[in-house]
């Protein structure tokens, strides 16, 4: 006789958040109780910046019980997360899913808030937003929302898919929003870009703008599905836009080729790799679908 359905579920689950805590870890940085992280990598630990109050000394222990020293090494307010490097390579890095996080989705939220071992809380994905202003400083390209419960602790451990593999990082610390997750694909590049650099670059044009909607010879010019732009009404002195030859009256439609359609859009394309790099920028100017080079300054 086959085992019953709920006891298989019961042990998939169960599988599921063993698998992920061998790369879910404690981080004792604060004066309260500690939260967690995630290995990502042998001798990195990405967690939630909030959680991080001291740059040095800090606790960290593995899932077998080894308690590491790890030191601050970079971290973005705006995204609330931080990446520590242990003083040993001996954590076990995280398996990043390789299914994208679909809404309905069965999900476990995974810390590890004491000593005393793992801890999970069970679920399903509620919505998937992005991208978002974070009130810090900052933009999400995506976030998840969640049922699960967010216990004292869970900031920065992961959301677990049902292989025990990680869709992204848990963090509360965006206030009255409650706790969301940071997917592992935008969380992931954050934390090599902090690791590389200690700080996330964020670009600057130096324009001011309002959106406006496209005409319909803007929309036959552009190619592709898009209903508005950003009109540039004025522009900073020796702004990197105005160096680079856009004017007042242009219309901002995209980023390297990427749309945009409002600021929310410019600030997410401005983030990362893009700082201090002669990128595309793509205007209607006078009806017609320009491409000018313009070296993005750095805010």
């Amino acid at each position: 006789m086959s085992k019953n359905i709920f006891i298989e579920l019961s042990d998939a689950i169960a599988d599921a958040a063993e698998q992920a805590g061998k790369s879910t870890v404690l981080v004792d940085a604060r004066r309260r109780f500690p939260a967690s992280g995630i290995a990502f990598a042998k001798d990195l630990i990405l967690t939630a910046d909030h959680v991080v109050e001291r740059e040095e000394d800090i606790k960290v222990i593995l899932a077998d019980g080894t308690e590491v020293t790890a030191r601050l090494v970079g971290r973005d307010p705006g995204t609330d997360l931080a990446v520590l490097k242990l003083d040993s390579a001996s954590a076990t890095p995280a398996e990043v899913s390789k299914a994208s996080a679909r809404v309905g989705q069965f999900v476990l939220a995974v810390g590890r808030p004491s000593a005393n071992g793992i801890e999970s809380s069970f679920g399903s994905i509620n919505s998937l937003g992005g991208p978002v202003r974070t009130g810090r400083g900052g933009m999400l390209e995506k976030y998840i929302k969640t049922d699960v419960v967010s216990y004292p602790g869970f900031s920065g451990g992961p959301l677990v898919n049902g292989d025990g593999t990680v869709l992204g990082i848990n963090t509360s610390g965006f206030g009255n929003s409650g706790a969301i997750t940071i997917p592992a694909d935008v969380a992931w590049k954050i934390a090599e870009a902090l690791a590389k650099h200690g700080k996330i670059k964020r670009g600057y044009l130096g324009i001011r703008s309002q959106v406006v909607e496209l005409s319909a010879d803007g929309k036959k010019a552009l190619k592709r599905e898009q209903e508005s732009g950003l009109l540039l009404v004025g522009l900073e002195a020796d702004s990197p836009a105005g160096k680079g030859g856009l004017i007042v009256g242009d219309i901002l439609v995209g980023i390297a080729g990427e749309p945009v359609a409002h600021q929310d859009d410019l600030f997410a394309r401005l983030s990362g790799d893009v700082v201090g790099k002669s990128i595309p920028v793509d205007v209607l100017r006078g009806g017609k679908l320009e491409a000018i080079k313009v070296e993005i300054g750095e805010r």
